[in-house]
C-alpha cells in the first residue's frame, strides 16, 4: 500500500513543538489533538534539539524527575508493606 504524505503547513508544527516544549503537552496528546502521528512529531523533535536545553527546561525535568523518584519511593514502600502481609 502507498504511503500517504501530509504536508503539515510550518506554523501548525512550531505551534505543535511549542507547547511540547514549553507548556509541557505531552506527544500522545499532540498527536490527538491535531492529528498528526506520534512518530512524525517524534522526528520533528529529535531535529530540533541541536541546542542545549534552557535553563527552564533544565528546571522542568529536574522537577519532574524529583516527582517521579518520589513515586516510585512511594510504591517501594507500599510494595514492601504488602510482601509483609502477604508473608505472615
Amino acid at each position: 500500500m502507498p504511503k500517504k504524505n501530509h504536508v503539515i503547513p510550518a506554523d501548525l508544527k512550531r505551534e505543535i513543538l511549542d507547547k511540547i516544549k514549553n507548556n509541557g503537552l505531552v506527544v500522545g496528546k499532540a498527536s490527538e489533538e491535531y492529528g498528526v502521528s506520534s512518530k512524525t512529531i517524534y522526528n520533528w523533535l529529535s531535529k530540533s534539539t541541536t541546542a542545549p536545553p534552557t535553563i527552564r527546561e533544565l528546571a522542568k525535568l529536574k522537577k519532574e524527575n524529583q516527582a517521579l523518584l518520589e513515586l516510585v519511593g512511594k510504591l517501594t514502600v507500599q510494595l514492601s508493606v504488602l510482601e509483609k502481609k502477604d508473608a505472615h
